[in-house]
């Protein structure tokens, strides 16, 4: 039997990403974990859809993950739909209504309730689609070549 090295060393909130972007997958969607949309936020998963949608998920791992957020609301602003992603034992009646519910574990995922569509303005998705493009392509570069991300500095992109 082999072990998925991840599996044995991620944390619960990226065991959850896991899932959600294999789901997203499932979709048309292609995703980035921890996209920084703007100085001081930073999203768990953001999908990029095959219509250009943008949806930001939020990992929750549990009730204390979620109490101590205090940035979520910010999200909103950077994304077309907004959803949580929670496992199946995480109390779902905290999550506030009008935002979207994912149940995942690390293999899969499943939308319990779609986040409401508030459309991006189209000068906004231009840059998010930037970013997201300029943090997925540097993400491949430096995997392949892990010797140049030492000379783009913090990620701002």
């Amino acid at each position: 039997m082999t072990r998925d090295p991840f599996l044995v060393s991620a944390q619960p909130g990226q065991l959850l990403a896991r899932g959600v972007c294999r789901h997203l997958a499932d979709h048309g969607f292609v995703s980035v974990e921890e996209l920084v949309p703007t100085r001081g936020l930073r999203v768990d998963v953001m999908g990029l859809g095959p219509k250009g949608e943008i949806w930001v998920i939020e990992c929750k791992s549990s009730r204390a993950d979620f109490q101590t957020d205090r940035k979520w609301q910010g999200y909103l602003e950077w994304c077309d739909r907004f959803f949580w992603a929670v496992d199946a034992s995480f109390p779902t009646e905290l999550l506030p209504d009008g935002t979207g519910l994912i149940v995942a574990d690390a293999y899969s995922a499943e939308i319990l309730r779609m986040g409401p569509e508030i459309k991006l303005a189209a000068a906004r998705r231009k840059v998010m689609i930037q970013k997201f493009a300029t943090n997925a392509a540097r993400r491949l570069q430096a995997y392949r070549d892990p010797g140049v991300a030492a000379n783009w500095g913090p990620e701002t992109a």
